[in-house]
């Protein structure tokens, strides 16, 4: 199974822990709104927190590049305050896990 279809599946299933899994240990994200970094724990807590909650939902989400060192992907999010963004994901890859993640959004009329 490739990269992207893990974590598809994961988000499918919304299996915090499985994601999680897809996270290599020097992982960073890097805020879109501000452009400050959270490494892997702050990443995994968020990833729990967000696959709890029912009102966060991942739709339409699609691979749009893949290969060894690089995965883009594009979705369409629901938050709990009732706001959707199309978010689009870069993530840098190393030893098969996503290194580093930055996203684009932008803000959906509901």
């Amino acid at each position: 199974m490739g990269l992207y279809q893990a974590m598809d599946k994961a988000l499918q299933d919304r299996d915090a822990e499985a994601y999680i899994g897809l996270l290599h240990d020097d992982y960073r994200f890097v805020r879109h709104q501000s452009g400050e970094t959270m490494d892997r724990a702050a990443m995994a807590e968020l990833i729990r927190r967000m696959m709890a909650d029912d009102a966060v939902e991942v739709r339409d989400q699609r691979l749009i590049y893949e290969n060894a060192e690089i995965l883009v992907e594009h979705s369409v999010m629901d938050f709990p305050d009732g706001t959707r963004e199309a978010v689009m994901g870069v993530h840098t890859l190393k030893d098969r896990k996503i290194l580093r993640t930055e996203t684009g959004a932008t803000l959906l009329k509901t």
